[in-house]
């Protein structure tokens, strides 16, 4: 039997406010300061493409009301739907103070967060997180919520800490861009030099590779440096040959061109340490290979010193 407050079809207490653009920038709110900090990127983001903006808000019954076969009341869904529509109003606030100009719809479920946002996914831009704050979609990065929502999402996920907003240090920063010569590493570097040409920002394009057996065979002799120049101008090449289509494609972003010889998280948390936007790929050949399952990509979203910007494999 429906509980009180639900609709057909498994979404209850939906509530939508203009027609969605098919490819719109969504941004999950949940009233924190992560959130609120997330809502400034993605509006100053949306009005830097172009595009428009969605704001997305979800709620959730407590399980202990349904304890014993209890009904809750259709005064607590209406009450807990109320407080999700005022942090939108607070939110669709902030987003305006970027462009009074820039088109904003919302939506309000009654849903797991997982669920929701993966499902406006399929049809948007890009999704927006806030982490580490408060809430059913803050604290995102340590949790099953951000793993889900960035492993699974149809479209690429930004995190954005609330540590990391932008400053007149790095609002005019460079996009970092890890390349490691996979599929979606390509499909990373489009979008990250899309951002750059929106944001009229440098590109530094971030090529990290580690070889011990290198140190170890050539260590102490002679000929070392030779062939560990060569092996760089190798490295350099492939960096040059994977930009190469993109330089073409987008004429107007300057590209920066780094090859270092680290691990990757180290090579790009350097590199990004006055970005406004770090762009990766995940599930990539080499450097960045299972990323969202291990510590590399656990340390740099959550430890990257800008907003991060995740990309999975598309067809």
């Amino acid at each position: 039997m429906a509980q009180p407050g639900a609709q057909p079809g498994g979404q209850s207490n939906t509530t939508a406010v203009g027609d969605a653009h098919p490819k719109c920038i969504v941004v999950a709110v949940d009233g924190s300061e992560a959130s609120n900090i997330a809502v400034e990127w993605a509006a100053n983001a949306a009005v830097k493409r172009g595009q428009p903006l969605k704001l997305a808000s979800a709620y959730s019954m407590p399980q202990f009301m349904y304890a014993d076969g209890m009904v809750p009341p259709q005064e607590l869904y209406d009450e807990l739907e109320g407080e999700a529509n005022d942090k939108i109003d607070n939110a669709r606030a902030i987003a305006q103070n970027f462009s009074a100009d820039l088109q904003i719809s919302h939506e309000v479920r009654e849903s797991s967060p997982i669920d929701f946002l993966l499902e406006l996914s399929s049809g948007a831009e890009m999704i927006v997180m806030g982490s580490r704050g408060l809430g059913g979609l803050s604290g995102l990065v340590m949790g099953s919520v951000s793993a889900a929502v960035v492993s699974h999402a149809d479209c690429p996920v930004v995190v954005v800490r609330k540590d990391t907003q932008v400053t007149e240090e790095n609002k005019y920063g460079p996009v970092v861009v890890g390349v490691d010569g996979s599929t979606v590493s390509r499909q990373a570097m489009d979008m990250a030099f899309r951002e750059a040409q929106a944001r009229k920002a440098v590109l530094r394009a971030v090529f990290a590779w580690s070889d011990m057996h290198v140190h170890a065979s050539y260590a102490g002799l002679a000929e070392s440096q030779e062939q560990f120049d060569s092996l760089v101008e190798g490295y350099q090449d492939l960096l040059a040959e994977e930009l190469k289509p993109l330089v073409d494609k987008y004429p107007d972003v300057e590209v920066v061109e780094i090859v270092e010889r680290d691990r990757p998280i180290h090579a790009l948390k350097d590199a990004a340490r006055d970005a406004q936007l770090l762009v990766l790929g995940s599930h990539g050949r080499g450097g960045f290979k299972g990323m969202l399952l291990g510590s590399t990509s656990r340390a740099l979203l959550q430890y990257a010193p800008c907003p991060m910007m995740v990309v999975r494999p598309r067809d």
